[in-house]
């Protein structure tokens, strides 16, 4: 994901990282070149641990954290030259509407990763499904089908020019249509 962005240029860029966690692709991307990165979560679980990586690393006034869903509430958000979504789409039951919030906002980039959808892939988020339904938790997975996903960013003026396969994460970047282009 970080090597398709820098690749593509990112020195002074903005990041939006949706569902980033305690932040290490964005620390990255800051490190070699962005300017600011901006996370969104649903939860503030991962904002100690976060605050305490980005102050180790010297880069507290380079990043924002907010909660906000920007699937349902697009219009707070501000867009950005770069939006990556690592490991979340497969959390998000409405693929299209995530996806879709995403891809308006980025200026020039997007990144996403998805589990492959595949009888395994399928097999074993539907077993983590059941354990979160025994256990009580309302969480739950999702192998939302790849092409399908491509064709929400190509919608919204997207044009896929990167993907990786891999066993367990496969990874779609992504460039803005250029004007004539």
């Amino acid at each position: 994901m970080v090597d398709f962005l820098t690749a593509h240029g990112i020195d002074g860029a903005t990041v939006l990282e949706i569902g980033g966690g305690v932040g290490e692709i964005q620390l990255e991307l800051l490190r070699r070149g962005a300017a600011h990165a901006t996370n969104l979560e649903l939860v503030d679980s991962y904002d100690a641990a976060a605050r305490a990586l980005a102050a180790e690393a010297g880069m507290t006034g380079r990043v924002s954290r907010r909660l906000v869903d920007i699937a349902a509430a697009p219009n707070e958000i501000e867009p950005a030259d770069v939006v990556v979504l690592h490991r979340v789409v497969c959390c998000y039951p409405d693929y299209p509407r995530l996806l879709g919030a995403a891809a308006d906002h980025a200026r020039r980039l997007l990144v996403f990763s998805h589990p492959p959808r595949n009888a395994v892939s399928r097999a074993l988020i539907a077993t983590q499904n059941a354990v979160c339904r025994l256990t009580g938790r309302s969480f739950q997975a999702f192998t939302h089908p790849p092409a399908a996903m491509v064709e929400v960013l190509s919608r919204h003026g997207l044009r896929a020019s990167y993907r990786h396969h891999a066993p367990v994460w496969q990874v779609v970047g992504a460039e803005r249509a250029q004007a004539g282009g």
